[in-house]
């Protein structure tokens, strides 16, 4: 009954978003690996995680045949303890061996394209900053931004994100930062003639990475300084945070159009085009996510499969009930499969589940919002594929 995953994407498809209800079940890694083998092969030329951009950019230069070592890659390269996942390491030792014979137009790129924003903590955009001033040889630039920003430990402690008084977000050294990161975009866009010249438009575009994550992380503290109950100030930070999910993923196709399309595997909250819904005790959120955000500006360029699970040692997970929409996906799916979204209209959202485990059932806002549903019937069942191992 499941159908293949080059049924939906399609050739007008350049993002390709492949969700997952949970990050703490390993066979959605697993099955993702899988399947870009399979889309390598039809023309895909780069996977995007949600991880640190700035930081993927090690494990890019490692897949690539750069140096280094893989454990030092995992360790360094990955953001939110991502880098510990088995399935991310056996993607980046594949995609390392997959790119060894090929010319450079046809090896698989890796990206990230999260800030390396935590629960509680959010780091200072000084180093990030500083890399631009550096290749545009602005050394003055570089310590008037230290002075200006002061000790990184003012930002990246918990009360710089959930205290707002104690935020350096809005501060008059912070607009100034503001201000010179500005002066910083227009420098690197007017002199990319002979920056690119002098260097190479890889170079260049590392740095705008950079700008783009140092900029990103001034608007994330700008709003952890912005007053309100908790309720809102999450949902404020959520917003901001997939917003600049999405200008990273739009960035990202930016330098791989010519190249081809994009894999995206992250939590189906920052994936599905409709928006995300967060809640815990008395506390909720609402707000658009970066699917959302990409649905509208991309539309037939941007397919979403959504991630669905049935049973999961891991999770203490046991098997669904038949009326859920896992019920109704586990007697249509064998093992694991991919299912059209338009024929899971009938059921209901799986309830009782501790929701400390990270773990989001579908429902149907989240089915109006992707084309498919990839789901995984007993997890356990899903073994490291050949291609990934």
């Amino acid at each position: 009954m499941s159908q293949d995953i080059h049924t939906f994407a399609t050739p007008s498809c350049t993002l390709l978003g492949l969700g997952e209800p949970t990050h703490q079940e390993p066979a959605f890694g697993r099955v993702r690996n899988a399947l870009l083998a399979r889309l390598a092969d039809r023309g895909f030329r780069s996977v995007a995680l949600e991880t640190d951009r700035v930081a993927a950019l090690r494990v890019d230069d490692y897949v690539r045949g750069g140096a280094g070592t893989l454990d030092s890659v995992m360790t360094e390269g990955f953001s939110h303890d991502f880098g510990a996942l088995d399935a991310n390491r056996e993607l980046v030792a594949w995609m390392r061996q997959h790119n060894e014979d090929l010319p450079p137009g046809e090896q698989l790129a890796f990206h990230g394209f999260d800030t390396p924003t935590e629960n509680y903590s959010a780091p200072s955009p000084r180093a990030a900053l500083e890399q631009v001033c550096g290749y545009l040889g602005l050394d003055a630039e570089a310590a008037r931004l230290a002075a200006l920003l002061g000790d990184d430990e003012r930002w990246s402690r918990p009360e710089a994100v959930l205290d707002a008084d104690r935020s350096p977000g809005a501060t008059r050294e912070a607009e100034q930062v503001r201000a010179l990161a500005d002066d910083l975009v227009g420098a690197l866009h007017s002199r990319a003639p002979e920056l690119i010249a002098a260097t190479s438009l890889g170079a260049w575009r590392r740095a705008k990475t950079h700008l783009t994550a140092g900029i990103g992380l001034l608007r994330y503290h700008r709003q952890c300084a912005e007053p309100g109950d908790t309720g809102t100030r999450i949902t404020r930070l959520l917003a901001t945070r997939d917003a600049l999910m999405a200008e990273n993923l739009l960035d990202i196709r930016a330098a791989e159009e010519r190249r081809g399309p994009t894999l995206v595997s992250a939590h189906n909250l920052h994936l599905h085009r409709t928006v995300s819904v967060w809640s815990m005790g008395e506390l909720s959120a609402t707000w658009s996510g970066a699917g959302g955000i990409l649905g509208s500006l991309l539309g037939e360029r941007y397919v979403c499969v959504a991630g669905s699970l049935g049973s999961s040692a891991a999770l203490g997970l046991g098997h669904p009930e038949p009326d859920t929409y896992e019920g109704v996906l586990q007697e249509r799916v064998d093992g694991w499969g991919i299912i059209g979204a338009a024929d899971l209209r009938d059921g209901r959202k799986r309830t009782g589940l501790d929701p400390a485990k990270g773990y989001f059932p579908l429902d149907g806002t989240t089915l109006d919002g992707v084309d498919a549903v990839l789901h995984i019937g007993d997890a356990g069942a899903v073994a490291a594929p050949a291609s990934a191992r």
